[in-house]
């Protein structure tokens, strides 16, 4: 954890949210939620496989000046990999080249990760530092999904500082094309089966009722 944090949810609840929360009432819970431990600061191995399971994150950066940035990124199942307890890694694919994320970083390396699993309902938001890592053939290779096309152009490295799980609340399910294709071909299969059965016993009752005659 930061040493500059008191609690790990500090990267979150700064002195002007703390009032806030008071304000409104929900303070007495969250400092006993800090007095317990607070966030978790390590990814957990269900934490890692939920992240290393996402197709698509959400990466929030801001400048020198605090003019934040969100920028999404996508690939197949294990684009995002778990490096270490502390450490998230992912390939930057080569895309429309404004950089704002990359400029972002080299004045602040404050950084959070935000994954959304809509078919489960769940949301994870990771706050910690990012930096850029260009020029390194072997950790873009180790970081690179395959097979999948698209050309790998630097590094992201993500130290995590402390992650939060959000209630399901307000999360609308939805379910991904290829999941719902797959399902479609699953019952359709089923269909034609039961068609040729059917077919089958039409068949065999009316051999039954001819011979019957």
């Amino acid at each position: 954890m930061d040493a500059s944090l008191r609690f790990s949810s500090d990267v979150a609840f700064t002195p002007a949210v703390k009032a806030i929360q008071t304000r409104k009432g929900s303070r007495h819970a969250y400092a006993s939620m800090e007095r317990r431990g607070g966030w978790q600061t390590r990814i957990t191995p269900d934490l890692a496989a939920f992240i290393e399971s996402q197709i698509s994150v959400f990466f929030g950066t801001a400048s020198i000046e605090g003019q934040p940035y969100i920028q999404h990124r996508g690939g197949p199942p294990g684009f995002l990999k778990v490096l270490d307890e502390t450490t998230i890694g992912f390939t930057d694919f080569a895309g429309n080249r404004q950089y704002i994320s990359q400029g972002n970083l080299t004045e602040n390396p404050k950084a959070v990760l935000f994954l959304i699993d809509y078919q489960a309902r769940r949301r994870v938001k990771i706050w910690g530092e990012a930096r850029v890592v260009e020029n390194d053939p072997a950790l873009a290779a180790k970081l690179m999904p395959a097979p999948y096309e698209a050309r790998p152009e630097q590094v992201i490295l993500f130290t995590v500082t402390a992650w939060d799980i959000n209630c399901p609340q307000h999360i609308p399910q939805r379910f991904e094309a290829m999941d719902v294709a797959a399902s479609l071909a699953a019952r359709d299969a089923r269909i034609a089966v039961l068609e040729a059965e059917m077919a089958m016993l039409k068949a065999e009752i009316q051999r039954s009722s001819s011979d019957v005659h």
